[in-house]
């Protein structure tokens, strides 16, 4: 049985830590809080945004987790959680003499600066436009950089029980952009939990994964459907910049992670959010 860290034990890092350590793993969750870990993960409180931050870590550590969460929308919370974030726990690790077999990191599509609409996927140039995409990307090169075999993880928008912001702006009838189109890509939280575990179990994953359903679509084309779904009047529709207010209008693909036998549970997003609507989320 592996001896796995999940530095960052949020929502995303229970729900991985919990599936592992349920098959026998034994499994150490770190976050500032640590009686928020749930059982049968075994609690750490530490904050590696802070070199004097980090506990002394298990012995013999056969994978890591870093899944930072930065509290606020801002460049110098981007950058403590994880440039910081992933520089000070590669050092505690070195410190320790530990060698763990793999590091995965959750990053994001941010990286992507892609405002047209086309498709990018695990060989497009990452040339992030904004402060949270530079940042992700530092991170990752750091990584990259330091003496551990390393996985990457690139999340599209992550939906699911408690992230119901696109459900929300079809209730209070928010404006949808679509002129020009805004493509947009997600991924559902139970999917994310999906993937993590299954770059656990893969014998020789590659360095770098883009992880979302398999049904890029523009905001109307989403937005739309929900609003049939749910009974109410399709969003009024407005102009905006190319690439929407977070700088990003891109089509992902997941062919990689297809190919290297993750199945999704949500492939696309009708299937995703009907599961939502009918658990009232």
């Amino acid at each position: 049985m592996a001896r796995i860290l999940i530095a960052g034990c949020g929502d995303l890092g229970s729900g991985v830590g919990t599936t592992l350590a349920q098959r026998g793993h034994d499994v150490w969750g770190l976050r500032r809080q640590a009686d928020a870990v749930p059982a049968p993960i075994q609690p750490l409180a530490g904050d590696f945004s802070r070199p004097d931050g980090l506990p002394t870590l298990p012995s013999g550590l056969d994978t890591v987790y870093f899944i930072a969460t930065p509290g606020r929308f801002e460049e110098e919370a981007y950058r403590l959680a994880f440039v910081e974030g992933i520089r000070n726990l590669l050092a505690r690790l070195t410190d320790e003499g530990q060698s763990p077999r793999r590091i995965i990191m959750v990053s994001s599509t941010s990286v992507y600066g892609v405002t047209d609409g086309s498709w990018v996927d695990e060989t497009t140039p990452a040339e992030p436009g904004g402060f949270s995409g530079k940042r992700l990307l530092e991170a990752e090169e750091l990584l990259c950089a330091g003496p551990f075999p390393s996985v990457i993880i690139r999340f599209g928008g992550i939906y699911g029980p408690g992230r119901n912001r696109m459900l929300r702006k079809v209730r209070e009838a928010e404006p949808v952009v679509t002129d020009p189109p805004q493509y947009s890509n997600r991924i559902h939280r139970d999917d994310c939990v999906g993937a993590l575990v299954h770059l656990h179990d893969l014998d020789n994953p590659a360095p770098l994964y883009l992880a979302v359903d398999s049904t890029p679509c523009t905001q109307a084309e989403l937005t739309d459907w929900l609003a049939d779904r749910l009974g109410l009047p399709r969003p009024p529709r407005a102009a905006g910049a190319a690439g929407g207010t977070r700088g990003s209008n891109k089509c992902c693909r997941n062919d990689r992670l297809v190919a290297s036998g993750y199945q999704f549970r949500y492939p696309d997003y009708q299937s995703g959010y009907e599961a939502m609507i009918n658990s009232s989320c």
